[in-house]
């Protein structure tokens, strides 16, 4: 990742988590991802301490568990990542190095979002031979704001349970917030009408849930199979397919490779919209409002 990268994500958390000074017993929270990072501090405020083990720039699936996550996960009081396996190359080895044991599975301090929501794309039969399938169903459920707000009341009722003396206050901000969000949601399904029925490419099954929301149509993926990187022969298929089927827009997350995308947006003549995916994908996106703002506005404008 360049230096202006990392200062775009840098900037980012800072302006969503503050450098505000925190009482000493606040929870300390691990989470494994920039949306639930963002999520948290919304709903903890000045009760919780929050660090990301990632950033929206890096593609989630492959991380390495470095020593300085591990010696930040050593000190958590709460781990929270989306599970359904979308960090199993990486999360059990810190999990197991980390020593801690009140954030292990099954333990209070361990907490997947996705247990809150139910799953997209669960495969009916395992084989591998289809590219990198997740067995639990997609994991990429943060793009649909309705999942957004059942993570939320599990994560509210789980800082309740790990903090007792602040339950009232953790209650109340997830009130204020549960109201906000819920009237930005109507607010957000109202201004993507147009787009229900849009026939899109994507490069990864990962907006599949963000497609479903807003009523759009899934026609191909850049990727042959999930997890495996676009191919010439493959590029060439679905540019055929595009003549016989258009699609009006090719989708593509932050921190996918633009390669394949821009080659089929050439010969297809059609755009090509990168989305934030998360929270500081882009300079827009600097927290979970403005992430949804952001990713309707640029899907709106390529539709015009």
């Amino acid at each position: 990742m360049n230096n202006n990268i990392k200062t775009l994500f840098s900037a980012a958390l800072v302006a969503i988590i503050g450098v505000t000074a925190l009482p000493a017993n606040a929870l300390n929270v691990f989470a494994c991802e920039p949306e639930w990072a963002v999520l948290a501090q919304e709903l903890g405020g000045d009760k919780v301490k929050v660090t990301s083990a990632t950033t929206a720039l890096q593609d989630v699936h492959h991380v390495e568990a470095r020593p300085s996550l591990i010696a930040r996960a050593r000190n958590a009081d709460l781990l929270l990542c989306t599970g359904a396996e979308l960090e199993i190359g990486w999360l059990p080895l810190l999990l197991s190095q980390s020593g801690n044991k009140q954030i292990q599975p099954g333990q209070p301090g361990y907490l997947e979002a996705a247990a809150s929501v139910a799953k997209m794309e669960v495969p009916q039969l395992l084989d591998r031979s289809q590219g990198d399938v997740h067995p639990a169903g997609n994991p990429h459920i943060h793009l649909d704001p309705q999942n957004v707000a059942k993570v939320g009341e599990a994560l509210t009722a789980r800082f309740t349970q790990l903090d007792t003396a602040n339950a009232e206050a953790y209650k109340m901000r997830a009130a204020a917030f549960q109201k906000k969000w819920h009237e930005a949601t109507q607010k957000w399904e109202a201004q993507a009408a147009p787009l229900k029925g849009v026939a899109v490419v994507v490069y990864h099954k990962d907006l599949s849930y963000l497609l479903r929301w807003l009523g759009m149509r899934d026609l191909a993926s850049l990727e042959p199979k999930p997890g495996v990187p676009p191919t010439t022969g493959h590029l060439s298929e679905l540019l055929a397919k595009l003549q016989r089927e258009p699609a009006k827009m090719i989708l593509r997350s932050a921190y996918s490779d633009p390669k394949a995308a821009a080659w089929l947006s050439e010969r297809a003549r059609i755009p090509t919209v990168t989305l934030p995916y998360t929270v500081g994908g882009n300079e827009q996106a600097k927290d979970l409002f403005a992430l949804f703002d952001d990713s309707i506005q640029r899907l709106l404008t390529a539709l015009k």
